[in-house]
């Protein structure tokens, strides 16, 4: 086996246990430039939200985008972005609140 199988079977293997865990998951990829962040769904096959130093409300407040004190601006705006409910799911909450459930 050389060393491309061998790297294709770890991957597979990897992708299969984390299709086997359904649960939402954080992405994170870094350059030495930039830092980008996405909430992936439980299948996969939907990005729930994303984040990185190149969008301008980021990039606006930062001097570097490449350092430690700008993957934690990163990481509290998408914190915001994928707590955020609005809609639908946020009336059913604020009803679901209303009604005495705690969460």
């Amino acid at each position: 086996m050389d060393k491309k199988q061998t790297r294709m079977k770890r991957a597979l293997k990897l992708r299969s246990k984390i299709k086997k865990l359904s649960a939402t998951r954080l992405s994170i990829h870094k350059t030495s430039q930039h830092i980008y962040a996405q909430v992936i769904s439980e299948d996969g096959s939907a990005t729930l939200a994303s984040a990185s130093t190149t969008q301008a409300e980021i990039k606006a407040s930062l001097k570097n985008t490449g350092n430690i004190k700008a993957a934690a601006e990163v990481g509290k705006f998408i914190a915001q972005k994928a707590i955020a409910a609005h809609g639908r799911v946020k009336a059913l909450a604020d009803a679901a609140r209303e009604a005495g459930l705690k969460f």
